[in-house]
């Protein structure tokens, strides 16, 4: 199959090369005013470009505080332009951004779509032009992506599990809301699944006991907080530890937490390592957070591209040397599986440390004090 994207761009080269521009410099100006990694950039000596789909900011601010930048530097750094954009949770931009791009021929495209069927019609049509697709951090079922770069999103939800099961361990019977992502995304499945191994045999020698486990559609965090607000008062208003399966979904939580004077006093999990959730943990109102370090899933990602813009899929196949299992189709799909870890106020310190937020932000006024006693300055 890549020896026919080869092809496919070898005939089409010359008749797209003046589209490109064009298309490339649309592209460029719907990133917005004041996106600095938007559009297409053009390190000297480009060997072409390599096109991004964000998905949106709405459930998470990583993508544009984080992967954007990350991505954009370590593109360039391989030698290509980098155009990146985001669809901000519309499907129809999606698609739309995703056709330009390959129209305009870029040479490898990295998909982190809105939902899964928009992200799996989008690799089908790359793959019809010959453009070789990777999947980035959101697996699209029954998609045709060459590669997968994600997180291994079962630890995830085994990290999440294990520290509320510490946090609750000796309260007899502790009730569990688990409250998660979407239902149809790959990664919200992962993250359950991961969870489960570890909560499902103490819900079953009923050591933990399950008031509810709601999956919410879009990981849309009011509705997150809502129905979490309707599951607590349905169940008298008692929990002793809530599983959220991302920082937003935990922030959420929280708010209905303080409502009911329960928050600081109720361990909540989160995952994303974000400014809000960070903040949520120096306070004591959030457990933990899941780390997932975006720099090296760029980076990773970054190398991926060149190698298959290069026209070097055995490098490519040796570099991505996990695989994941396609849930729709069973294809196995070459992947890079990168490590989570655990962050707890305990070692807040290491997000600041590597850069991810600065010292500054997260130690906002009330933070100061907890701040310089866990030696954050």
């Amino acid at each position: 199959m890549r020896g026919r994207h080869r092809d496919i761009r070898t005939a089409l080269a010359a008749v797209i090369a003046a589209a490109a521009l064009v298309l490339s410099a649309c592209g460029a100006n719907s990133a917005g005013p004041g996106s600095d990694g938007g559009g297409e950039t053009a390190p000297e000596n480009s060997k072409g470009t390599i096109g991004v789909l964000l998905p949106e900011t709405a459930t998470s601010a990583r993508w544009e505080a984080f992967d954007k930048p990350y991505l954009k530097s370590a593109i360039e750094r391989e030698g290509y332009s980098a155009n990146i954009q985001n669809a901000q949770g519309d499907v129809q931009k999606f698609a739309s951004l995703a056709d330009g791009m390959i129209a305009s021929g870029v040479k490898a495209l990295v998909v982190a779509s809105p939902n899964p069927e928009v992200g799996a019609s989008v690799e089908q049509k790359a793959s019809a032009a010959g453009i070789p697709t990777i999947a980035y951090d959101r697996l699209n079922p029954g998609g045709t992506s060459d590669y997968y770069v994600t997180f291994d999103n079962v630890r995830v939800g085994e990290l999440q599990a294990q520290a509320l099961v510490d946090a609750v361990g000796d309260v007899p019977g502790a009730q569990v809301i688990q409250i998660e992502g979407a239902p149809d995304e790959n990664n919200s499945v992962k993250f359950h699944e991961g969870q489960m191994k570890v909560l499902q045999p103490l819900y079953d020698d009923r050591r933990l006991v399950l008031v509810r486990d709601q999956f919410i559609t879009g990981w849309d965090n009011q509705l997150g907080g809502t129905t979490f607000e309707q599951i607590l008062t349905s169940n008298g208003g008692r929990v002793d530890g809530v599983v959220a399966a991302n920082d937003g979904m935990a922030g959420a939580v929280i708010t209905v937490l303080q409502k009911n004077g329960l928050n600081g006093k109720v361990p909540v999990t989160g995952q994303d390592a974000t400014l809000a959730g960070l903040q949520s943990i120096l306070r004591g109102d959030q457990l933990m957070t899941v780390f997932k370090a975006i720099k090296t899933q760029a980076e990773a990602t970054a190398k991926l591209a060149a190698l298959v813009a290069d026209g070097d899929p055995d490098s490519a196949d040796k570099y991505a040397s996990q695989t994941t299992v396609d849930p729709k189709t069973n294809r196995k799909i070459k992947s890079v599986l990168l490590d989570p870890e655990v962050v707890t106020r305990d070692n807040v310190k290491k997000v600041v440390d590597e850069g991810y937020v600065t010292a500054p932000s997260l130690c906002a006024p009330g933070l100061v004090a907890v701040c310089k006693e866990l030696g954050i300055e």
